[in-house]
């Protein structure tokens, strides 16, 4: 059986506070950079090309 990697573990929790205290710092300043304003969809490709 496989030992836990708890160093691994513990970085993931850090960078998961991290990012959640950068979020809420955006929310309270009113700017939410972390979601697209405006996504368009890509235009259909074609795959035929005139030949």
């Amino acid at each position: 059986m496989a030992k836990p990697n708890y160093a691994f573990a513990k970085r993931q929790r850090d960078l998961a506070k991290k990012q959640a205290k950068e979020e809420k710092k955006q929310r309270k300043a009113g700017t939410t950079d972390t979601q697209p304003q405006e996504v368009q969809p890509l235009p259909p490709s074609d795959d035929k090309t005139p030949g």
